[in-house]
């Protein structure tokens, strides 16, 4: 660690979700003093929320993201600085001429194969479905051994192949392993006991945790691997892993999302999601803003038209894809952070992984807990808050 300043002072790279709850955490716990550099105008990343000028409907501008975790202090811990209205996100699905609810579930099995099974008959019917694959190692593999090759081509390859730009033979089963199938009529999307969309969106909620004395942000102020980071004690940096290394071992592969909105009057498809499935369709999915925010009223509304791709040049990444080769590149990295001095990385695009929010802020939280602890005992900070699987 570098001779002690009288104020620490920490750099964060990046004011999405997980350099602002870091920062908020550590403002709070330490004397301390913390500048964010932010490449965006705007504060809260991906999850950055504003009202529509033309509709006055508020907009999830790197689209959707619905709040939803079983930890009620995850759930409370949001809650303190803005409130989150509890909804059921419901989404439908568009294959072979019919709309049908996702996740797979009882009416999703009977209406697909027009039948009327009990719950255990259609557990006994997928059973027979499904192939005898004993340790899938892939999406296709994993989807096959749970649901067949039916349900799979109609709800899952044309999807999957447009979403992540390859075979779905070729992606990692646990991909898959956060899609349930029911055998009830349950078509609430998630499992977790909370779920919800903040009233006002998700900006006011980084805002409101970045409104500290000694937090200072810079927007529109992008990171360079040349700059001298040198007069901090330690820096925290949320963006691409291999940009910080300015690429220097390769691009890991990550798909970015496109989006095309087209607006209407009244309401355009009746439900916040709806997935198109056929490889034939373009787009992935049409979100409609509006129904994120059920307790509002509006005359006309928006939607999105989402195309996958993957990132190049200056794209925005979303997803990391994690295939063998990226993973292979990933360890690189890491090696190579490891072994630098008062320099963390940390959230989904820094440890390379896919991270729903309430991960990302239990993460953040959590390492500000090491941070401290580590500062008053003069100990080093680790580089990442999580071991590579």
């Amino acid at each position: 660690m570098k001779a002690p300043y009288t104020i620490p002072r920490f750099l964060i790279i990046g004011a999405g979700f997980s350099g602002a709850v870091i920062a908020h955490e550590l403002a709070k716990s330490m004397e301390c003093e913390l500048d964010i550099w932010e490449e965006k105008l705007h504060v809260a990343g991906n999850c950055y929320t504003s009202r529509d000028e033309e509709t006055g409907i508020m907009v999830h501008r790197y689209g959707p993201h619905i709040f939803n975790t079983d930890k009620k202090e995850i759930w409370d811990y949001i809650n303190q600085f803005i409130q989150i209205k509890p909804i059921i996100h419901r989404v439908k699905a568009v294959a072979n001429g019919n709309v049908y609810s996702l996740p797979i579930n009882l009416h999703t099995i009977n209406q697909f194969f027009k039948k009327t099974f009990s719950p255990e008959e259609a557990k006994v019917f997928l059973q027979s479905q499904a192939e005898p694959i004993k340790d899938p190692k892939s999406f296709e593999e994993q989807a096959l051994s749970l649901i067949g090759r039916d349900l799979y081509k109609a709800f899952f390859y044309g999807y999957t192949k447009k979403q992540w730009g390859c075979e779905p033979s070729e992606l990692p089963a646990s991909i898959l392993k956060r899609l349930p199938v029911r055998f009830n009529y349950n078509d609430n999307y998630y499992n977790n006991e909370f779920s919800g969309i903040p009233i006002e969106g998700y900006t006011p909620f980084v805002e409101k945790l970045l409104n500290h004395k000694n937090v200072h942000v810079a927007l529109n102020r992008k990171f360079d691997p040349s700059d001298d980071i040198s007069n901090y004690n330690h820096v925290f940096y949320t963006g691409p892993i291999d940009a910080f290394f300015n690429y220097k071992h390769g691009r890991l592969g990550y798909r970015t999302v496109l989006f095309e909105p087209f607006v209407k009057e009244g309401d355009y498809q009746g439900t916040s999601v709806i997935n198109y499935c056929e490889e034939k369709v373009p787009f992935t999915r049409i979100t409609e803003h509006k129904h994120f925010t059920p307790w509002e009223n509006h005359e006309k509304t928006i939607c999105f038209k989402e195309f996958s791709k993957e990132t190049s040049g200056s794209d925005l990444p979303f997803y990391p894809k994690r295939l063998a080769k990226d993973k292979t590149l990933l360890y690189k990295y890491r090696e190579e952070a490891n072994s630098l001095e008062n320099i963390s990385f940390l959230g989904r695009l820094a440890t390379y992984r896919y991270m729903d929010m309430h991960h990302v802020i239990s993460e953040a939280i959590n390492f500000s807990k090491i941070v401290t602890s580590a500062f008053s005992s003069n100990k080093m900070i680790p580089a990442f808050p999580n071991e590579e699987k």
